[in-house]
């Protein structure tokens, strides 16, 4: 029986959430997925049961609280969640009970994009085999939730702007349960050329089919 994933998308448009969204909506298919697009969040509105995958590509913006309810119900109920970069740690910056299905909220990043190194940890299907890779983009410094089983990290490199945060091991790629449901994320993806790097690609093709019910 075919998977049923959704992919919705919209917010601030400097992290191409169309062009972007696109790009997983052709891996999913390849992968025998049925698979639909929505650019509003009344979707969450909707019966979300028959859905094994919500992959959500939304930076900043507003939810409401009937909207936030019916995805936080379709994730405890089974339904994986999944995305990258702002898309899904910048968004709703206002809901913490959002915040709490995610486990982590981006707070900061530098200036200018940083060249830094990602540290994948331990053996997680999602990350196995993957080691350190290089990123030149943006740095995300995190709140992150201390439940998260995180899969990556990098040091916060130092920021002449915000010199009392330091350098703090961050946080780039996790997962969690959330009721019966699996969230996947990863911080990095600020634009296309992010995704495509070989590593960062595999890492999140893999994160969203372990997401998946």
């Amino acid at each position: 029986m075919a998977k049923h994933a959704l992919l919705v998308r919209g917010g601030w448009e400097g992290h191409d959430p169309v062009a972007t969204t696109d790009r997983y909506a052709r891996f999913l298919a390849s992968e025998s997925f049925e698979v639909s697009t929505s650019d509003t969040l009344d979707a969450y509105l909707d019966d979300l049961s028959g859905l094994d995958l919500v992959v959500q590509c939304w930076t900043m913006g507003s939810i409401t609280r009937p909207q936030l309810d019916g995805l936080r119900a379709a994730v405890r109920a089974g339904t994986g969640f999944a995305g990258w970069h702002g898309g899904i740690v910048d968004a709703f910056r206002d809901q913490p009970e959002y915040h709490l299905l995610t486990g982590g909220q981006f707070i900061h990043h530098h200036k200018e994009f940083q060249h830094y190194p990602v540290t994948t940890v331990g053996d997680h299907p999602v990350v196995a085999g993957l080691g350190t890779f290089e990123v030149h983009s943006e740095q995300y410094y995190m709140h992150a939730d201390p439940g998260i089983e995180v899969l990556a990290t990098t040091d916060f490199l130092p920021d002449p702007d915000r010199p009392e945060i330091g350098t703090p091991t961050m946080p780039v790629t996790w997962v969690r349960r959330h009721g019966a449901g699996r969230v996947f994320v990863t911080t990095i993806g600020h634009r296309m050329a992010d995704l495509e790097l070989p590593a960062v690609d595999e890492m999140i093709r893999r994160g969203l089919l372990w997401a998946t019910r």
